[in-house]
């Protein structure tokens, strides 16, 4: 009967039997499940925004080819489809660059961990490297590909005394 008028006193009087130590037929923390998943995703995250250009400094008639993607936030406590789309981009490590071409089913995906990385344009200010130079860039921080030039051995002319 204590355990009734207990119910009574909280408003939750008639609202399920009691088994033992536990209450049956009362809402299970099951439907907080319910407000965390990707359905529950606006779809204005997904559609481009017109000011987007501007604040970036993106030329929508000339958009680059190449993004330079750069984990710089944790995925600890983000939830499942966060931290699947950080594995899937390669993305494990923080501050590793990888390169991901600019196509629209890459951008939705981005568009989803935009909070969690840093999107650069790839830049090539020595132009693309020939196939010989392939070995010798590199990928600066500030998404730069630095073809490091090598000097060729210059050949001696003969001294005749």
């Amino acid at each position: 009967m204590a355990a009734g008028a207990g119910r009574a006193g909280l408003g939750l009087a008639g609202a399920g039997k009691m088994l033992g130590r536990r209450m049956e037929g009362m809402a299970s923390p099951a439907w907080v499940r319910c407000l965390f998943t990707r359905s529950r995703i606006p779809d204005s995250v997904f559609h481009p925004r017109p000011g987007d250009h501007e604040k970036y400094g993106g030329d929508p008639e000339e958009p680059h080819k190449i993004h330079v993607i750069t984990r710089i936030k944790s995925v600890i406590g983000r939830p499942y489809w966060e931290k699947k789309i950080i594995r899937d981009l390669g993305l494990d490590k923080a501050h590793q660059p990888r390169l991901h071409k600019n196509i629209p089913s890459v951008n939705s995906r981005l568009k989803v961990i935009k909070h969690l990385i840093r999107i650069q344009p790839l830049k090539l200010p020595h132009g693309l490297p020939t196939e010989e130079e392939v070995s010798s860039t590199f990928l600066t921080t500030r998404g730069e590909l630095v073809i490091k030039k090598r000097l060729k051995p210059v050949e001696q002319k003969e001294i005749k005394s």
